[in-house]
């Protein structure tokens, strides 16, 4: 045995024997639970349920005897390598949720599966107990078979769920996107959202039933009843270096993502410089990771490998993404944030059946951005979302200057090319870095962000450029620009003699 794993069984040994006496205050548990108040409840809306119990997806009741099982034991059972029962997974996750778990115990288990790894079936069990750790939402019988969400593991100027909601609820689907906020060098959908005044991310679940069967299609944040084991996990797993976990990755996400009673996923894991996963090799490990534990649920999944290593379109920062979703649901915008649009719903519609082949699904999401079909049900969500109707239409109105309405930077400041050629690459990490340092991001949870900052790019790689064209604008307050913020900029711009020729951002698919 190393020296690490000594030490690690000797902190587990230590930690962990302190709560023994507990294993005699277990009962059974039934993963369907039996009180009254655990029964579906309807809320409002066409039959919107929300189910507060611990279902299987069989519907099969499975007794649990959790009195038979010990956190020592049970943590020191993968700590070597060994497969856990689902009893076990399942009895882990109840723990946590109900606080039997001291958080050295849970930060233990957590370190165990890190270090030896979970295979798909544990992988799966473990997804399927965190969903069911709180509520799980439940949709009327007419839309078996349509209510879909999309997934994004994180990327630079992705605002790619703020087009892609509305064109699929005018292809007829239902899409309950539960979303979140932005940290470290990622924007986050609801921070973008947030722009629009009076837009409200807080909806019940009763509201978002009414919503989804006025309009078809919400974006809102994560209520603390839906996958509470998550929350208490991340938040153990952010302090002890268990973050990067591949099974520990895909149960937090396809969890959450359950928990919406979804038909069908898709999946953007994206790859590269500015991404979480950097090498495509990771990528598809995560992809697989997750298709799996998702099938397993019942939730029909692809997933599709795309490249993070230059921004997606041509802007980064909040208001100033909202601004260029618009004109994505113009069916105007930069090409790439079309094709990722178009490629995720694509994908989505032919899971779901409603689209023959993918091919024919992308084009139908391009015929809802052309024909305004996506624009106005984005203005119906929007409405429904707390926008006073005259500011919706307003945003919609082609021609309109949004930043009337949207929050606008007190100053504009040109970046020029200090060389002529071809723009080799952007670095988009950089520029995320530099964006969340001028306000469009936080570096803690909790931080507030500044709606109006941001970066808007003029010229993108493979452009053509000549010594002193303007290829970025920074959107700013006057008093956060720095000389080490300017010259950081210009260093992530490459330009070199070689045209580039410049390719589907979208590598590979798997389902």
């Amino acid at each position: 045995m190393s020296l690490f794993s000594q030490l690690f069984t000797r902190l587990v040994t230590r930690t962990l024997t302190s709560t023994m006496s507990r294993s005699a205050k277990r009962t059974k548990f039934a993963t369907t639970c039996n009180s009254p108040s655990n029964f579906d409840v309807t809320t409002t809306g066409a039959a919107f349920k929300v189910k507060r119990n611990m279902a299987t997806d069989s519907g099969q009741r499975e007794e649990v005897d959790m009195s038979k099982f010990r956190a020592p034991d049970v943590i020191a059972k993968k700590r070597d390598g060994q497969v856990l029962t689902t009893g076990e997974i399942q009895y882990f996750v109840k723990g946590v949720v109900e606080k039997e778990f001291q958080d050295s115990q849970i930060g233990a288990m957590l370190m165990a599966i890190f270090l030896n790894g979970m295979n798909r079936d544990e992988t799966t069990t473990l997804t399927r107990a965190m969903r069911d750790s709180g509520s799980t939402l439940s949709f009327p019988a007419e839309w078996a078979g349509l209510v879909v969400d999309k997934h994004s593991t994180g990327g630079v100027g992705d605002k790619i769920s703020l087009p892609l909601a509305p064109a699929l609820a005018a292809c007829g689907l239902k899409v309950p996107m539960i979303s979140g906020r932005g940290l470290g060098h990622t924007g986050g959908t609801l921070d973008k959202l947030e722009s629009i005044p009076n837009f409200s991310v807080d909806c019940t679940t009763g509201e978002m039933g009414d919503i989804l069967g006025k309009v078809g299609c919400c974006i809102v944040g994560q209520t603390a009843d839906i996958v509470p084991a998550d929350k208490i996990m991340y938040g153990i797993r952010d302090v002890t270096g268990t973050v990067e976990s591949l099974p520990l990755i895909t149960a937090s996400i396809v969890s959450k993502k359950a928990s919406e009673g979804l038909s069908a996923l898709v999946l953007d894991v994206k790859y590269g410089q500015a991404a979480f996963m950097k090498t495509l090799d990771k990528a598809r490990d995560l992809a697989h990771s997750m298709v799996s534990a998702s099938e397993g649920l019942g939730v029909k999944t692809v997933a599709l490998l795309t490249r993070m290593d230059n921004p997606i379109g041509l802007t980064i920062g909040n208001g100033l993404e909202v601004w260029e979703s618009l004109l994505c649901l113009q069916g105007e915008g930069p090409q790439d944030l079309k094709e990722l649009v178009c490629q995720l719903g694509g994908h989505l519609l032919a899971r779901v059946g409603t689209a023959a082949t993918a091919a024919e699904g992308a084009e139908r999401i391009a015929e809802k951005l052309r024909n305004g079909k996506a624009l106005q049900k984005f203005c119906d969500m929007m409405v429904a979302q707390g926008v006073k109707q005259e500011t919706a239409e307003a945003l919609c109105c082609p021609g309109t200057d949004v930043f009337t309405i949207l929050p606008r930077a007190q100053h504009v400041e040109d970046l020029c090319c200090q060389s002529s050629g071809f723009i080799q690459s952007i670095d988009a990490l950089e520029l995320a870095r530099v964006s969340a340092e001028l306000g469009a991001g936080r570096s803690k949870a909790g931080e507030a962000v500044n709606h109006a900052v941001g970066l808007q790019l003029l010229k993108t790689v493979g452009a053509k450029v000549t010594k002193g064209d303007v290829w970025v604008k920074v959107h700013h307050q006057g008093d956060c620009v720095s000389p080490n913020h300017i010259t950081r900029l210009q260093n992530s711009l490459l330009v070199g003699g070689e045209s580039v020729e410049v390719g589907s951002r979208v590598t590979e698919v798997i389902s």
